[in-house]
């Protein structure tokens, strides 16, 4: 107590206090609310599909924030949710076709946003179906057809084999083929596939080597309504005719067609600044995607698989907070993190604080009190002359401990009556000795 009485009015105490104060604060801060990782990973898809673009499109807005996203080509949506499980992969992210996952397999993943409408195209030879009149209008019709239902670890093959399931079809009624989407089309060219299934979004490059493929045709769901009654994640979309290329004609007329919702996903634990700012960049980006989804309908919180990052679902409620609204983004971390500290610092001791002044007075109450028990023994021993150079030496000591007293301006009244009454007594034993002389 001594020390800090002394260095209380010293600069460089004070400087010294601040800083320790400051390196306390930032250990709190650092090992309590982490700052989120400079450097991430998402695992993607095939390099020709949109998945890995968007992929690229948000490497390039992330940089510009000074975060490096690293991207991993895969096999597709199976691949990219056993990646995400791994601890070990080093995938933070991952992008997800909608209705693929079994979610008792994954409890701690979760959605960040659903980013764009994934249709379920359906490219069909016209001259393997002259029976039906060159038209493919039921996966029912595929039976006995040599058919490709995508590649393994891929979210088409999972979402074909449902589709087939439903309509009554076993892998047995027909030809299958599991092949990646270009290996499918070299065969298809070759005459050797009547049909293909690709779930890919409409703006995908990929669809390119389609739509260029002579004699090849889009099937349009006629039974659309009754398999997203049967699958919530699925949602009926219309392609109006000409959208995939208006230069090809494809498709032909207006079609319906089946849609998932591909789906950024994280791991529970992701930090809630880097939900903030993939949203933030998200939103930019889709401003682009235009071809099937409504302006501002995606990034969206509905018809995902797993559950919604509960940071993504109030920005997609409310958008970006006041700190991320308008401070850069790592500024806004920074302010964020250290408001989580301190204001339930501040929650606990503000109310210490009006406890403060009643401690304060009892405690010097207290050490008044004391002083004023020993000069009750004092009086009490006053007319005991074998007792009467103890009093003079307790009376000095306590003249000296009370001079040393520091109290505020409020309490400045009980310090002064306490000296005026060991003044009385230091009178009181004075008379008593020169009596007894």
């Amino acid at each position: 107590m001594n020390f800090i009485r002394n260095n209380i009015h010293n600069p460089l105490a004070i400087a010294a206090s601040f800083l320790v104060l400051l390196a306390l604060l930032f250990s709190i801060l650092w090992v309590l609310v982490p700052p989120p990782p400079r450097s991430i990973e998402l695992a993607t898809g095939f390099s020709t599909g949109l998945y890995q673009k968007f992929g690229e499109r948000l490497q390039a807005e992330l940089g510009q924030q000074g975060v490096s996203l690293k991207l991993r080509t895969t096999g597709g949506t199976g691949d990219n949710l056993a990646l995400l499980n791994d601890p070990n992969s080093g995938v933070d992210f991952a992008m997800v076709q909608g209705g693929v996952a079994d979610l008792s397999k994954y409890p701690k993943l979760v959605s960040i946003a659903g980013v764009f409408y994934e249709p379920v195209w359906v490219w069909y030879r016209q001259a393997s179906f002259k029976n039906e009149g060159g038209s493919l209008s039921l996966l029912s019709q595929l039976k006995g057809k040599r058919v490709s239902i995508g590649n393994e670890g891929s979210g088409t093959l999972s979402l074909a084999s449902q589709l087939l399931k439903a309509s009554g079809l076993s892998l047995n009624d027909f030809q299958v083929e599991k092949l990646k989407p270009l290996d499918a089309l070299e065969k298809f060219k070759k005459n050797e596939l009547d049909a293909i299934f690709i779930v890919s979004a409409a703006e995908a490059p990929i669809l390119k080597n389609f739509y260029e493929t002579p004699g090849i045709r889009l099937m349009s769901f006629e039974q659309a309504d009754a398999y997203v009654h049967l699958f919530p994640f699925l949602s009926k979309v219309t392609v109006p005719r000409g959208v995939v290329s208006i230069a090809y004609d494809l498709p032909r007329q207006d079609i319906q067609v089946l849609a998932a919702t591909a789906t950024l996903v994280a791991k529970d634990d992701v930090s809630p600044a880097l939900v903030t700012l993939l949203l933030g960049d998200t939103y930019d980006i889709l401003k682009t995607y235009s071809y099937l989804q409504r302006p501002g309908e995606f990034p969206s919180g509905v018809g995902l698989d797993f559950p919604l990052h509960v940071d993504a679902e109030i920005y997609l409620k409310d958008g970006p907070s006041f700190l991320h609204r308008y401070l850069p983004f790592w500024t806004a971390v920074w302010i964020g993190r250290f408001a989580k500290i301190v204001i339930p610092l501040l929650v606990i001791l503000i109310p210490l604080f009006t406890y403060i002044p009643a401690a304060k007075n009892f405690f010097l109450r207290l050490k008044l009190s004391q002083v004023y028990e020993e000069l009750k023994v004092i009086e009490r021993n006053a007319f005991s002359p074998e007792l009467r150079q103890q009093n003079f030496e307790a009376l000095a000591d306590i003249e000296r401990r009370v001079g040393n007293i520091k109290v505020s301006m409020l309490d400045a009244k009980e310090l002064y009556d306490l000296k005026s009454h060991v003044g009385e007594v230091r009178v009181r034993l004075n008379s008593l000795s020169q009596e007894k002389s």
